[in-house]
C-alpha cells in the first residue's frame, strides 16, 4: 500500500483509474490500442508498442515513424533501459554548418537517423509476448480507415502549418484539403498504413536495411540531405544501465546521457538537503527551492551532457554526493540566484503501461518540435524528426555536431523504486519541461503525499530558456508576487497554455495500479 492522500485539491477533468492492467497516454485511441493487447493476453511491453505505434497515427504533431525513443522497463525482477536515439549522418562535420549560430530546425539538415522503429523491434524481441505483427493492428486500422482528430491535436496541427507547409512532403501528407484537419474530422493516411504493415512484416528491417530505407535515402539525396543507406543500416538501439538518485528513501531512475534525465536527478539530489515537507506544497518557500535546484541542474547539463563518448565529465561526477551538497549550499532562501555550471569531480508523446504480472513500462518517443523537421518521405507517411537541432555549433563543446554522434536529447522516461521494488513509471513530455516535470511529480508524491492524479493536476512552473519563470495560471497572485520579490522574472501563462508538458503516471498499489492521465491533453488512463 501507500501513504499518499486520496484528496483531489486541484481543478481537473480526470480521476485516476485503478486496475490490474493499465495504460496511460496522451490520446484516448492510442490508450485503447494498448489495452486491446492486454485483453488479448499480451504484456505491458506489447501494450506499450501498440500504443506507441498508434500514437504515430493519431497524434502526428508530436511523434511519427521517423521519431526517436527511450524506454525503462521493470521486467518483474530488475529495471532495464533502452536508448533508441539515432546518430548524426556520417557527413555531418562542423564545417557543413559554417556561418550558423544554431543548427537548423527544418528540412533534412536537422534529421538524424530515426530510432523509434528499432525501439519497437528491440523491445518486442527481448521482452514482448504477442506476435510483432499483432501489435500494429490498431495503428494500421486508424491509418487506413481513419480516425477522428481530437481537439488538442487539431489545435497543435493547425499551429504548425505556417512553419512547415513548404517543407518537402509536408503539405501532401498533412494538409490533404489545403489545411490542417479540424477537431472531429476523420483523417485517413493509407500510405502510413502501408508503411506500418511493412514494418510489422519485416520486424523493422525494411526501415533500416530494406525497401523503406531506400525510399528514405533516395528522398534525402534528392533534397540534398546527407542521410544515406549506410547511416540507416548502421543504426542499432542500445540496452543501457539506468542511472539513479536516492530521494528520501526512494530512488528515481533515468536513462543516462545523451539524454537530459540526469538534470532531474541532479536537482533532486540538491533538494535532498532541504526539508521541503515542512512547508506547504504550493507555497513560495518550497517553490523557490525547487526552482533554484532546477536552475543549477540545467546549468551543469547544458555545459557537460552530450553523447556519452564525447563527455569530458562523467555522469557519476554530476551526481557525486559531496558535489550535490556543495551545490545545495549555494542556494539562498531569500534570493533567486544566477545559475552557472559547477566544477564536478573528474513536439513528444509519453506512455506508461503495467500488467498483472508486475511488468511496468515507462516509454517516450518524439519527433522533437511539432512535426519534427517537417520532412515527410512521399508515399510513406514517414515524418522525420529534427533531433539534429540538439547539437551545438560552439567549438570545443562536448555536444558539438559531428558525424556518427548522438545529439543532446530532451526526451526522458522515468521510474521510481523503493527498496529495490517498483513504485511508479512516469513521464512528463515537453522538451525542457521534462526534467522539471519529473522533479515536480516526485516532490508532490514524496514530500507532499499527493496521489498521482493530484500530482498531475497541480499547477506547474517552468524555467524558460531565457531564464524567465513561467507560472501556470492556477497559481495564485500571492505566489507570483512572492516569487517576484525573491528576484524571479515571472511570466504568467494564459489558461490553456501548452508550455507545461503532459504527465502520465502509473503507481503500484499492492496487487493493483493507480493510473493517472494529464488533464491538459486529450489523453486517457484505461484498464481492467
Amino acid at each position: 500500500m501507500t501513504d499518499f492522500s486520496w484528496e483531489f485539491p486541484y481543478p481537473s477533468r480526470r480521476m485516476p483509474v485503478l486496475a490490474r492492467n493499465v495504460v496511460a497516454t496522451s490520446q484516448p485511441l492510442a490508450a485503447q490500442a494498448g489495452l486491446r493487447m492486454l485483453l488479448r493476453g499480451g504484456n505491458a511491453v506489447d501494450a506499450a508498442i501498440a500504443t506507441a505505434a498508434a500514437l504515430t497515427v493519431v497524434e502526428p504533431v508530436m511523434n511519427g515513424i521517423g521519431s526517436d525513443a527511450f524506454a525503462l522497463v521493470w521486467d518483474g525482477k530488475s529495471l532495464q533501459g533502452l536508448n533508441a536515439s539515432g546518430h548524426a549522418p556520417r557527413e555531418w562535420k562542423p564545417e557543413r554548418f559554417a556561418g550558423r549560430d544554431r543548427m537548423p530546425t527544418e528540412g533534412w539538415e536537422c534529421v538524424t537517423v530515426p530510432g523509434v522503429v528499432s525501439a519497437w523491434a528491440g523491445l518486442s524481441a527481448k521482452l514482448g509476448k504477442l506476435p510483432f505483427e499483432t501489435l500494429f493492428e490498431p495503428a494500421i486500422d486508424y491509418a487506413r480507415n481513419g480516425f477522428p482528430v481530437s481537439p488538442v491535436v487539431a489545435s497543435q496541427w493547425e499551429s504548425q502549418v505556417p512553419r512547415l507547409q513548404d517543407q518537402p512532403g509536408f503539405a501532401q501528407a498533412f494538409m490533404r484539403s489545403g489545411r490542417a484537419p479540424r477537431a472531429g474530422e476523420l483523417f485517413r493516411f493509407p500510405e502510413q498504413a502501408d508503411t506500418l504493415t511493412e514494418i510489422a512484416r519485416t520486424r523493422g528491417e525494411s526501415f533500416y536495411r530494406g525497401a523503406l530505407a531506400r525510399r528514405i535515402a533516395d528522398f534525402s539525396s534528392a533534397c540534398g540531405g546527407a542521410l544515406d543507406l549506410d547511416d540507416l543500416a548502421a543504426h542499432q538501439p542500445d540496452w543501457v544501465e539506468p542511472i539513479g538518485q536516492g530521494y528520501r528513501g526512494y530512488r528515481v531512475h533515468e536513462i543516462p546521457p545523451n539524454g537530459q534525465g540526469i538534470a532531474a536527478l541532479i536537482a533532486l539530489g540538491i533538494l535532498e538537503h532541504f526539508d521541503l515537507g515542512s512547508a506547504a506544497a504550493d507555497c513560495v518557500a518550497s517553490l523557490h527551492l525547487q526552482i533554484e535546484a532546477m536552475k543549477l541542474a540545467f546549468a551543469d547539463v547544458y555545459r557537460y551532457v552530450a553523447d556519452v563518448n564525447a563527455m569530458a565529465i562523467r555522469g557519476s561526477s554530476l551526481l557525486d554526493p559531496a558535489y550535490l551538497k556543495s551545490r545545495a549550499q549555494s542556494i539562498r532562501r531569500d534570493r533567486a540566484g544566477q545559475a552557472v555550471p559547477g566544477l564536478p569531480p573528474s513536439g513528444t508523446v509519453y506512455l506508461a503501461t503495467a500488467d498483472a504480472s508486475g511488468m511496468m513500462v515507462s516509454y517516450i518517443q518524439s519527433n522533437y518540435m511539432g512535426f519534427g523537421s517537417g520532412v515527410v518521405v512521399p508515399g510513406t507517411g514517414i515524418s522525420m524528426q529534427n533531433r539534429g537541432y540538439g547539437f551545438s555549433l560552439q567549438p570545443g563543446h562536448p555536444n558539438l555536431v559531428g558525424g556518427g554522434k548522438r545529439p543532446f536529447h530532451t526526451i526522458i522516461p522515468a521510474f521510481l523504486t523503493r527498496d529495490g521494488k517498483p513504485v511508479m513509471s512516469f513521464g512528463v513530455m515537453g522538451a525542457d519541461m521534462q526534467p522539471q516535470g519529473h522533479l515536480q511529480m516526485v516532490v508532490r508524491l514524496i514530500d507532499y503525499g499527493q496521489n498521482p492524479q493530484s500530482a498531475a493536476d497541480a499547477p506547474r512552473w517552468k524555467i524558460a530558456l531565457d531564464g524567465s519563470l513561467l507560472l501556470e495560471h492556477a497559481f495564485t497572485d500571492d505566489v507570483a508576487r512572492g516569487l517576484a520579490q525573491l528576484g524571479h522574472r515571472i511570466v504568467r501563462a494564459s489558461p490553456g497554455s501548452t508550455e507545461f508538458g503532459a504527465a502520465q503516471l502509473i503507481h503500484r498499489l499492492g496487487d493493483v495500479y493507480v493510473a493517472a492521465s494529464e488533464p491538459r491533453r486529450d489523453g486517457q488512463a484505461v484498464g481492467f
